[in-house]
């Protein structure tokens, strides 16, 4: 993954769980997540714009420990497989997450407490599928930067 910039936009990731596990997210409580793929949508429009997804790279990788959003609690249990961004000083996080979630799984309550959204975290176990709806939702709200 290359850099990202600290322009503002919206970002998914797109993480790889290879084994089923249970674990403690902040304020959730114990979850239980099945293998497969996991699209995580966040809005990444404060000062560090899209540097966002390279501390969420950290926190993967296990050089930053701090955990302040639900994500932070999933990313070293996961690959991350590909990061899609749009850079757009509008908030369409919600509207990304509510597209991506016609066509995905959604784990309820994750990363949506500031929202009424149903969760931006949607679970797949088919990877293509999974690619063509978060690139079909970015792709439908464009950028306007």
């Amino acid at each position: 993954m290359e850099p990202q910039s600290n322009c503002p936009g919206i970002y998914t990731l797109v993480l790889y769980m290879s084994r089923a596990q249970e674990m403690q997210i902040g304020s959730l409580g114990v979850l239980g997540f099945e293998p497969g793929y996991y699209s995580y949508t966040g809005s990444a429009r404060g000062p560090g714009g899209l540097k966002r997804v390279d501390r969420h790279i950290q926190v993967l990788l296990g050089q930053k420990k701090t955990r302040r959003w639900h994500i932070d609690y999933l990313l070293p249990h996961t690959s991350l497989l590909q990061a899609f961004v749009t850079r757009t000083t509008l908030n369409l996080e919600c509207q990304i997450a509510a597209r991506i979630g016609e066509r995905l799984e959604p784990i309820r309550g994750f990363g949506c407490t500031d929202c009424c959204c149903i969760s931006h975290l949607h679970y797949s176990d088919d990877l293509p599928g999974m690619l063509e709806a978060v690139g079909q939702a970015h792709h439908e709200h464009g950028s306007d930067m």
